[in-house]
C-alpha cells in the first residue's frame, strides 16, 4: 500500500485550509497513492473558542468535510480526514474532535470522536483545556481501508496504550494517529510513544501532523510539533516528515504485520488478570 501522509500548518479559516489540502491530495496522486492521511483539525486551528463558533459547522452542513469527499472520490483514493472540528448541537455548545475514514467513491465509511482530552499544563505559559470545548467520545473504531483492517485514534490517545492494543486484538493492522503535537512534549515523546505502540501491537502506525506556528484572526497563534511519521511493526522509523509542510509518501508491505507478530507474539500471549487490590 502506497500511502501519503500530509502535513500541513492550518489557520483559523476553513476555507483556506480546505485548499491547502486538496492541493496536496491531487499532489499525493499524482505519485501514486492510494491512501492519503491529513492531521487532527484539519478544517480549522485556532485557540479562540468564539472563533471556533462562529466559523465551525455541524457535520451535515461542514464544507470541509464536503469538499474533501468530492476529492476523494474525482481522485479515486482512500482519505483519513484525521480530524475535524465540528459542531455537535449539544446543550453545552462544546464540539467534536472527529476522524473520518472516506473511501475512493466519497463516502464515509468510518467515523471516530477522540476519546481522550487534552488537559494539562505543560509549561505555565502552555495550558490546555481541550475538555472545555471539546466533548470526549466514547467509542474505540476498528474500520477497513482498501481491504485492511485499521484502528482509528487522534493525537492525545497515544498515551493511552490500552486503546491501541483493543485495536490491535479487535483486528487492526495500521494505526492512525492524526495530530497536532506540543512542541514541547512532541520534542521529548512523539516517536517513542509512536514506535512503542508500534512495537505493543505489531502494527503499522501513520501519524500525520500539523506542524508549525499556525495563523490566527483572533486569539493566541498555536504551534505544533510536525514530524508526520510512519513507524513499521518492528518499531523501525519509515518516515519523518521534519518540520515542513508538505505531502510525505510511505509504501507499507503489510506481511510485515504478520513478520512482527510471528517473531514476538505478544498480542496472543496477553492475558487477562485480577487485582492489584
Amino acid at each position: 500500500m502506497r500511502a501519503a501522509l500530509v502535513q500541513i500548518t492550518s489557520g483559523d479559516d476553513p476555507a483556506a485550509n480546505l485548499d491547502t489540502v486538496r492541493g496536496h491530495m491531487r499532489a499525493a496522486a499524482g505519485q501514486g497513492a492510494e491512501f492519503v492521511l491529513t492531521p487532527e483539525v484539519t478544517n480549522c486551528l485556532s485557540a479562540s473558542r468564539s472563533h471556533q463558533a462562529s466559523v465551525l459547522q455541524l457535520e451535515e452542513d461542514d464544507p470541509t468535510l464536503a469538499g474533501l469527499r468530492a476529492e476523494a472520490r474525482a481522485l479515486g483514493l482512500w482519505l483519513l480526514i484525521g480530524s475535524l472540528a465540528l459542531k455537535t448541537g449539544d446543550p453545552d455548545g462544546r464540539f467534536a474532535n472527529r476522524s473520518f475514514l472516506v473511501g475512493p467513491d466519497g463516502e464515509i465509511r468510518a467515523r471516530y470522536d477522540k476519546i481522550h482530552m487534552f488537559d494539562v499544563e505543560v509549561t505555565p505559559e502552555e495550558t490546555y483545556r481541550e475538555s472545555a470545548g471539546y466533548r470526549p467520545g466514547e467509542q474505540a473504531v476498528v474500520t477497513e481501508v482498501a481491504g485492511t483492517p485499521l484502528g482509528l485514534s487522534i493525537c492525545y490517545d497515544i498515551r493511552f496504550s490500552h486503546l491501541y492494543r483493543a485495536l490491535a486484538r479487535a483486528g487492526a493492522r495500521i494505526l492512525t494517529v492524526p495530530a497536532a503535537f506540543s512542541p514541547v512534549t512532541g520534542a521529548a515523546h512523539w516517536e517513542v510513544l509512536l514506535r512503542a505502540r508500534a512495537i505493543e501491537t505489531g502494527c503499522f502506525v501513520l501519524a500525520p501532523a500539523q506542524t508549525g506556528t499556525h495563523p490566527a484572526s483572533t486569539g493566541k497563534q498555536r504551534s505544533t510539533h510536525g514530524h508526520s511519521m510512519a513507524i513499521a511493526p518492528w518499531g523501525e522509523v519509515l518516515l519523518d516528515a521534519g518540520t515542513e509542510p508538505g505531502v510525505y509518501m510511505v509504501d507499507l508491505d503489510l506481511a510485515a504485520v504478520d513478520a512482527a507478530r510471528g517473531k514476538l507474539p505478544s498480542l496472543a500471549n496477553a492475558r487477562d488478570f485480577s487485582g492489584p487490590a
